[in-house]
Order: C-alpha cells, then structure tokens, then sequence
C-alpha cells in the first residue's frame, strides 16, 4: 500500500509539473491572455490590479499600459481606442487561433490569427523571457502599427 501511494504521489506531481510546464509557454500566456480579456477581466482598461498587467507584460508595456488608464479621466479614452487584441472597435470574432511560438533564446514571436466581420487578420506578439516566465513586450498589428509605439507616442517619448 505505502508503494501504491508513493507512485500516486509521484503520478500527481509529475502532471502538475506538465500543466505547469505548459502554462508558461509564450502561446499559453497569449492564449490565456484572450481568455481573460473575453470573460471581461482584461489587463487592458482598469485601474484596481496592477498585478493583473505584470502577470502578462514586460516592465516596459505594462508600465504604459498602467500610466495610460491612471492618468486617464474616468469617461475617457486613453491611448487606445480600439481593441488591443482584436485590433478592432467592434467583433465579431471567428476561426480564433494561437499559432505556436517562433522561440529565439531569451525572445519569442506568438500570432493569433482570426476573422473578425469577415475580414482575416493576424496580431503578432512580441515577448521575452523574465525569470523563468514569459512576458508580452508588444503587440503588432498588421498595418505596421505597434502597441508599445501607440503608447510611446502618446506618452511623448
């Protein structure tokens, strides 16, 4: 019995380690990040969890992110005023899909692709290694615009 529950033990903790494993790819963070942004519990545009950013942003985009909806005036726009993720005001999202990630060492390269309204479209997600997580540095879309840039701009750096 005590050899029963020893090979238990080890069967729980090496599939929590595989679970673990695979939520700190670069496409599990992206595809967990569209999961909280659809269930409404978006980084993007509150202002009580800074937490909320950092857990999905490097320092640099998450602190722009954080100062744009700070400093904006309840009831206004900010720097973004579209979707970050849809590139969109309106959606109507269908064929969602998060590719695999491009790694490249410490860098890695993410796309969701998707038909919002009947047009095909395909954001591209920057991210980099911080400690042993993964973090979303910017977000491109495919005009050439770039969220990191947006806020940049609007930050006038």
């Amino acid at each position: 019995m005590r050899a029963f529950s020893l090979l238990l033990l080890f069967v729980v903790f090496g599939l929590n380690l595989s679970a673990a494993d695979q939520a700190v790819t670069p496409e599990a963070l992206v595809a967990k990040l569209y999961k909280a942004h659809d269930a409404e519990k978006s980084p993007f545009f509150q202002d009580k969890d800074r937490a909320l950013v950092d857990h999905y942003f490097a320092k640099e985009l998450a602190d722009l992110i954080w100062q744009d909806v700070k400093t904006t005036p309840e009831g206004e726009l900010g720097a973004l005023d579209f979707d970050p993720l849809y590139n969109a005001q309106d959606t109507e999202i269908k064929n969602f899909a998060v590719n695999k990630a491009k790694v490249d060492g410490a860098k890695a390269t993410v796309a969701a692709s998707f038909v919002n309204f009947d047009k095909k479209t395909r954001v591209t997600f920057k991210l980099v290694q911080v400690g042993d997580a993964w973090k979303i540095s910017d977000i491109q879309y495919p005009e050439g615009h770039a969220l990191l840039k947006l806020f940049r701009a609007a930050d006038g750096n």
